[in-house]
């Protein structure tokens, strides 16, 4: 079985579920995506990095920065940090807080960013689009350069749309049809 097939799998073990649930739109659905189930598992770490390299390699995208809003984009971030080092071509993680903090330094991106830097911006759910355009605007407002938006699951519903509508390319990793096939054949 293949990283990309095992994640794959276990997103649709750990974070996929059917029901009737609330998101946070407000919008009604027959299912739900938490990825955090996935993301911050151990095997999830393991798998991330790997299958996210692989999809940036297939792009032809070589971030310097990878990150995105807290706390959904971080553990993917930090998977393909870490994997990137252990490839031996760093790309450096940070994170988008919703707003600036009050104290400290009063930044709104944390970790590894410097203006002027080449980032891919991180979400694990796709839906609306918006979690990933606040985060590019954050970017864009610390002076970096935005590549693309890199998405573990997009639930193909107008989101990734938005996304490229504001000048963004999209990479998604699995579509909510792609973990309702590994549920089905597990």
């Amino acid at each position: 079985m293949t990283d990309r097939d095992r994640l794959g799998a276990l997103l649709a073990e750990r974070s996929f579920r059917t029901g009737e649930f609330t998101l946070a739109s407000g919008r009604r659905s027959s299912y739900y995506v938490d990825c955090r189930l996935t993301t911050m598992h151990a095997e999830g770490q393991a798998l991330i990095g790997p299958v996210a390299i692989d999809a940036l390699d297939a792009a032809e995208i070589e971030p310097q920065r990878i990150g995105g809003l807290t706390m959904g984009a971080d553990p993917i971030a930090y998977a393909v940090a870490g994997e990137s080092f252990r490839q031996d071509r760093p790309i450096h993680a940070f994170s988008v807080r919703k707003e600036a903090k009050e104290h400290g330094r009063g930044r709104r991106i944390e970790g590894c960013f410097d203006p002027g830097a080449r980032v891919v911006v991180v979400e694990d759910v796709i839906t609306t689009g918006g979690s990933a355009l606040r985060a590019c605007e954050a970017v864009r407002e610390a002076d970096g350069e935005v590549l693309a938006v890199l998405a573990l699951v997009d639930r193909c519903e107008g989101g990734r749309e938005a996304i490229e509508e504001a000048g963004y390319s999209v990479i998604s990793l699995y579509t909510v049809q792609d973990l309702a096939t590994y549920a089905s054949s597990s």
